[in-house]
């Protein structure tokens, strides 16, 4: 696994080599931002060719606000590599006594809870995204779109990646804190879907005209 710093800069095929090689992370959560990234990437590709004057001002703060996106799944991706090492690391504890078994028990918690930050940061940064294309359809490019759609698509499937995510680290902490950012997580999930399937409804509307 390379250094996270530098996790922005790998290629696209370092990445996925390593997604798919059999080491500890990256995961599901890493997967989750990527896609988060892809989305991100599609409402400022869109942007930046819906370039009528009247739309100027409007499609900027877009195109702005997809891009700071994408730089935070990069981050988030990178965040979700060390939290998963640190759970990895608390799997590990001895726990051959009593003593060392609470030990474990709580650092594994504290691990789990930090691991749910990066996926749930990506569930918040989907809904974001779907907002993003909501506002880009009405005045965006008229060849890109389906381009909108297929950003809400990939929102909505790093949604439901970062909401399994959160869930594999929450679910097994019995207590009210993780009980209620289960629900909040998957109320985030559930309105991206929501959203996401109304864009690609209206982009198909469009594209029959």
């Amino acid at each position: 696994m390379d250094d996270d710093p530098d996790l922005p800069r790998q290629s696209l095929g370092t990445f996925l080599g390593e997604l798919a090689a059999r080491l500890p992370a990256p995961g599901a959560g890493a997967a989750a931002a990527l896609e988060a990234a892809l989305a991100a990437s599609l409402v400022a590709m869109v942007g930046r060719f819906t370039t009528e004057e009247e739309h100027a001002d409007l499609v900027r703060e877009i195109v702005g606000a997809a891009d700071d996106r994408r730089d935070a799944c990069l981050e988030a991706a990178a965040a979700d590599e060390r939290a998963f090492a640190a759970v990895a690391d608390a799997m590990k504890l001895p726990r051959d006594t009593d003593e060392e078994k609470e030990s474990r028990r709580s650092a594994l918690a504290g691990a789990q809870r930090e691991a749910a930050r990066p996926p749930r940061a990506v569930l918040e940064i989907a809904a974001e995204l779907v907002s993003l294309a909501e506002r880009v359809l009405p005045v965006a490019n008229r060849n890109l779109v389906s381009d909108v759609a297929a950003a809400t698509a990939a929102a909505r499937a790093a949604a439901t990646t970062a909401l399994l995510a959160v869930e594999t680290n929450l679910l097994g902490l019995d207590d009210e804190d993780a009980a209620a950012e289960l629900e909040a997580a998957g109320d985030i999930a559930t309105d991206v879907a929501k959203r996401a399937d109304a864009v690609e409804v209206a982009v198909r509307e469009v594209i029959r005209r």
